[in-house]
């Protein structure tokens, strides 16, 4: 005479089993996983305040347009801490939000010896960046330093100039500048992930 089974059994069968099947179905079930960034981008200048995060701001909020926030970290720094922890500056974020974009949650850093490593494109924002940047970057990764003028689609400027200690006018350039160099960064970017 057999054993007893433990589970009541109907005309479906064993439900002490399928019970068990199913919870190992569901254990086994994939866990849906944030895809890790491909690339990697910091923009650079002086404080932090005013080029570097407004093109941090254009440059993440292009990536969104495109479905690319995932597969692109940005970030941005200054070469100096005068203002570690502040917002943008007021006047950047007020140009750029009358294009859309919103600089509210970016605060003022320092570039960190870290980042050297931690970046696939260091991006600054004129030639004082670019030496400044260049004199604390270790052989290894000076590849990585560009200008971000170098990704300019429609502007020939060599530079993104600080319009800190000048009038609207300045910021409104800088604004033109930066969306034309970020298209052009945008475009080198999807190359590359088409070409890897």
């Amino acid at each position: 005479m057999g054993v007893p089974h433990p589970y009541p059994r109907g005309l479906a069968g064993c439900w002490g089993c399928r019970l068990l099947g199913t919870k190992m179905r569901i254990m086994q079930l994939p866990q849906a996983q944030t895809p890790k960034p491909l690339q990697s981008v910091l923009f650079v200048c002086m404080g932090n305040i005013c080029r570097s995060p407004s093109a941090h701001g254009v440059f993440r909020d292009k990536l969104r347009a495109h479905g690319l926030e995932h597969l692109v970290k940005v970030d941005s720094a200054g070469t100096h801490s005068y203002h570690r922890g502040e917002p943008p500056d007021p006047r950047s974020q007020r140009h750029a939000a009358a294009r859309g974009y919103d600089l509210s949650d970016l605060r003022s850093r320092p570039l960190h010896e870290d980042d050297f490593k931690r970046f696939d494109l260091i991006l600054v924002m004129d030639w004082d960046n670019l030496a400044l940047t260049q004199q604390r970057c270790p052989k290894p990764e000076e590849h990585k330093i560009r200008r971000l003028s170098e990704f300019s689609q429609r502007h020939n400027s060599t530079v993104i100039p600080d319009p800190y200690s000048g009038g609207t006018d300045g910021f409104e350039r800088v604004l033109d500048l930066i969306e034309d160099a970020c298209d052009g960064l945008l475009r080198h970017i999807q190359n590359k992930q088409r070409a890897d």
